[in-house]
């Protein structure tokens, strides 16, 4: 039986479990798939790479989540709405994009306390992540380096913020959407900031996740709970595989498989 090929695409991407995750609920229900790892400089070249790869289906993540979007033929209308997509599939008519960052962080974050939430970062994650959390009845807060990637929450409606604009005061929630951290020892704001947001917090997420990122060392020396991306990698990879499968498995059991993995 041919196998469907599938990758993620990204610069950095080396670190990436999906891999793991896909390839082994692929031979665990069955599927005649196979899951790689590319990496991908230009992000205007993600649909020429796609396509010369004779690929079914691909995650995309940092930092071109956007142009991914601008790769696709069709969107989903939340896919559209937030302008960032993740997961795309080849289907008749084309590439088809979806968004299934957002509601995997949905579901990653259930049992947090809190509806105030502060987002540190505005990119293709964020903007999505934002509008499904509003959605969902929480209170985001956007805070970002420089102006230019907060335009689009503006217009939007969301609370924005650059570091030399933001009035520092505690949030109930603190989520680092940035790759700061990821390869560096840098943290996703300046130090006064933090120390200010985290004052009150409940709580901290880092969407980094296999390493014990700045930040989230310094949530946990202030005693605040604190977790990476982990479930988050899990929940929106459940949802890239079930668009990946067309819907053929429960989600609950390719989530058994997924989680089993990543405890190996």
């Amino acid at each position: 039986m041919t196998k469907e090929l599938f990758a993620i695409f990204g610069d950095p991407v080396d670190h990436s479990k999906s891999p793991m995750m896909h390839n082994y609920a692929f031979r665990k229900l069955g599927h005649p798939g196979c899951y790689g790892c590319y990496r991908l400089v230009r992000g205007e070249e993600l649909r020429e790479r796609f396509l010369s790869l004779g690929l079914r289906g691909v995650n995309v993540t940092v930092p071109h989540k956007e142009a991914a979007y601008r790769a696709c033929d069709r969107l989903d209308d939340f896919a559209r709405k937030v302008g960032a997509v993740n997961t795309i599939v080849k289907r008749e008519g084309g590439l088809h994009g979806y968004n299934t960052d957002a509601p995997g962080f949905l579901r990653a974050i259930a049992d947090l306390p809190g509806r105030e939430v502060l987002f540190l970062g505005a990119g293709g994650t964020a903007r999505a992540t934002a509008a499904v959390l509003r959605d969902a009845g929480y209170r985001v807060t956007i805070l970002n380096r420089s102006p230019g990637r907060l335009q689009a929450f503006r217009e939007a409606g969301f609370e924005t913020h650059t570091w030399e604009d933001f009035p520092p005061r505690s949030c109930e929630l603190v989520v680092n959407m940035s790759s700061a951290g990821l390869k560096d020892e840098n943290l996703p704001a300046p130090m006064e900031i933090l120390e200010k947001v985290l004052e009150g917090a409940h709580g901290v997420v880092d969407v980094i996740y296999g390493r014990q990122t700045p930040f989230l060392k310094l949530a946990t020396e202030r005693g605040i709970p604190a977790r990476d991306g982990s479930e988050m990698l899990l929940q929106q990879g459940v949802l890239a595989f079930d668009r990946f499968t067309d819907g053929r498995y429960r989600l609950e059991e390719v989530e058994r498989w997924m989680r089993e993995a990543l405890s190996l």
